[in-house]
């Protein structure tokens, strides 16, 4: 039943691992990371990312300018930008050590251990870029609300929100956490089996050269 099971867990893990990865790569991306509601004009909404900031107006769409210096960046997008491109980097990475070690992949049939190695290698390499996605997108929502909540700043003083960002790469961490986590349990289930296939051969074993020696004239 195992074996039955085992190809699409590992076909389950790969999407889902490949899912949590676009979203991570949107993440890096998307501008909303932090949204900024004015009081004293409703209709524009300001929206800061990790690469430019934003203005969305209800009449004149949206305009955007680039950050100037990465330097004049705060600290937990300056960070933010690293971990992102090493979480979609090793994302990368896992999928195609993962792909290769796949069992309804017919390269390689004769070398199971290699492709046991991959998958694992692969499914550790979906814990470290769905790790390195939810912490930068964990830190920034730290700061937002401690800035949110900054009795020094005065009241008059608009206060940045969380962004959709935010949510899409928590998301994309989880997934990519969930699918390095099916990978795995697909090849300790493999050990196990094979483990009692190996033990009920050798039982066997015994049982037939006991019948055989209580044969024996």
């Amino acid at each position: 039943m195992a074996l039955v099971y085992q190809p699409v867990m590992q076909l389950s893990g790969m999407l889902v691992s490949l899912l949590g990865w676009v979203l991570s790569c949107l993440t890096t991306y998307l501008p909303q990371w932090k949204n900024l509601n004015l009081e004293l004009n409703e209709l524009e909404i300001w929206t800061m990312g990790l690469w430019q900031a934003c203005v969305v107006q209800e009449e004149g769409g949206m305009q955007c300018k680039d950050f100037d210096s990465f330097l004049a960046l705060p600290p937990e997008l300056r960070i933010s930008r690293i971990l992102m491109f090493f979480s979609n980097g090793s994302g990368l990475l896992g999928l195609l050590l993962s792909g290769f070690g796949l069992d309804c992949l017919k390269i390689g049939e004769r070398q199971q251990e290699q492709k046991k190695r991959l998958l694992l290698f692969g499914g550790m390499l979906f814990w470290i870029s769905g790790i390195t996605a939810i912490v930068p997108v964990s830190w920034v929502a730290h700061s937002t609300v401690q800035e949110f909540w900054d009795e020094n700043i005065p009241d008059i003083v608009p206060r940045w929100d969380f962004g959709e960002a935010l949510f899409v790469g928590w998301l994309a961490g989880f997934c990519l956490i969930l699918g390095g986590s099916l990978l795995n349990c697909t090849i300790c289930s493999t050990e196990v089996h094979s483990s009692s296939v190996h033990y009920a051969v050798a039982e066997q074993q015994d049982q037939c050269q006991c019948l055989e020696t209580e044969t024996r004239p």
